[in-house]
């Protein structure tokens, strides 16, 4: 059983480079190791100085390279579905159907192959460990969610639709001079859905997928890392380490730097105290540009020496059912979070918790299906949710 780690974090903290030096130090222990890139803005062909494409390029032994093309997974995945959306509409021009393109392109749906090909590289069996360098952090909460909610509006529509095609697919093409989706179209979209439940069960796996957090010691960062956090444990995700990057040496002797410390200092402090609960690691601000694998072997050297590291660090329940002397009582882990922050709907099957601009639908068992939501209380970032 293989091993993925994704590493995030606010855009400009060094997250590539962090990423970097990880699969380096995978590949000179002798783990066959995959780095692969899910931004759209690519730069491990930058970092490693060598061409970087939509299949995995060898760097060194034991080392290969993968800049994700989402438009090239969804074209190997998705053109009959895609195609079954644009012979349901006809077009007045070549304009028309060119527009007709971007519409039938879900908001998501590229990030969502991304994961799809790395589910497909670990199934492969390949690779003893495939890192992940992710996009910026409110992207990648995206490209996380996307596969439960996808799932969810799929479990929800999916039935129906095939029963409606059914129907529908004799009296279109007569009335209204329409191609429903084909028998071709709708297979493509029930393996998308067993896909996405699949791809759901990978990320989630605690001894296979760990997140890490790229963070700097500067207060709007800190802020984002915390959210960060906050939200991908909302999102069930296991996050089981914690890298502070771009620290200033403390034996630099110029006045200029001093302020810089005292600053590092208060919030390195504020760090260590807040995520007390998950390993930290720190990594110094180097002098020169780190380019090239002779400059990620200094970042590994330097603060990469655990010899723990690629081994799941911590792992966190986020998500727990209880039986109650009254109901069932559901426990969700939502650290860096207060009353007021979030709100709680019951909808059909599911719990709906809403934090700012993310809600996570967490399904409800079916033993406590009868049973109505009584109260809700936050109590040492734990939100417990009553059934009665």
């Amino acid at each position: 059983m293989g091993r993925i780690i994704i590493f995030t974090g606010k855009g400009g903290v060094g997250k590539t480079t962090t990423a970097a030096a990880h699969a380096v130090k995978a590949a000179k222990e002798g783990m066959r190791t995959l780095i692969v890139s899910t931004d759209m803005a690519h730069n491990l062909s930058d970092l490693f100085m060598k061409e970087i494409k939509e299949e995995p390029a060898e760097i060194f032994d034991n080392l290969f390279a993968l800049e994700i093309d989402s438009n090239y997974e969804m074209n190997r995945h998705y053109g009959s579905i895609s195609e079954a959306f644009k012979n349901m509409i006809s077009f007045k021009n070549a304009k028309d159907e060119e527009i007709m393109e971007d519409i039938v392109v879900f908001p998501g749906i590229e990030e969502l192959f991304s994961l799809l090909k790395i589910q497909e590289l670990y199934n492969q069996n390949i690779y003893d460990l495939i890192i992940v360098d992710c996009a910026p952090t409110g992207e990648t909460l995206s490209l996380l969610k996307f596969p439960e909610l996808f799932s969810w509006y799929m479990e929800k529509l999916f039935p129906i639709g095939k029963v409606a095609m059914k129907v529908l697919r004799p009296i279109s093409k007569v009335a209204f001079k329409l191609d429903m989706p084909n028998e071709n179209a709708m297979n493509d979209i029930e393996k998308l859905y067993i896909k996405l439940g699949m791809l759901q069960s990978l990320l989630k796996d605690r001894e296979i997928c760990s997140i890490r957090l790229v963070t700097i010691p500067e207060k709007m960062v800190l802020e984002e890392s915390k959210r960060s956090y906050m939200y991908l444990n909302l999102y069930n995700f296991n996050v089981d380490g914690l890298y502070i990057n771009r620290i200033m040496p403390a034996d630099i002797d110029n006045s200029f730097f001093d302020q810089w410390k005292q600053i590092q200092k208060k919030y390195l402090d504020e760090i260590h105290s807040i995520f007390s609960n998950i390993p930290i690691y720190k990594i110094k601000w180097y002098e020169v540009d780190i380019n090239g694998v002779s400059g990620l072997e200094r970042v590994m050297e330097d603060s990469l020496q655990d010899a723990n590291l690629f081994k799941v660090l911590k792992t966190t329940v986020n998500e727990t059912f209880a039986k109650t002397e009254n109901g069932y009582r559901l426990d969700v882990y939502i650290p860096f979070t207060n009353k007021k922050d979030f709100e709680i709907f019951e909808s059909g099957t599911d719990i709906i918790v809403k934090i700012g601009n993310f809600k996570r639908n967490i399904p409800i068992p079916n033993v406590i299906r009868k049973y109505s939501i009584a109260s809700a209380k936050l109590n040492e970032e734990v939100l417990s949710i009553y059934f009665e």
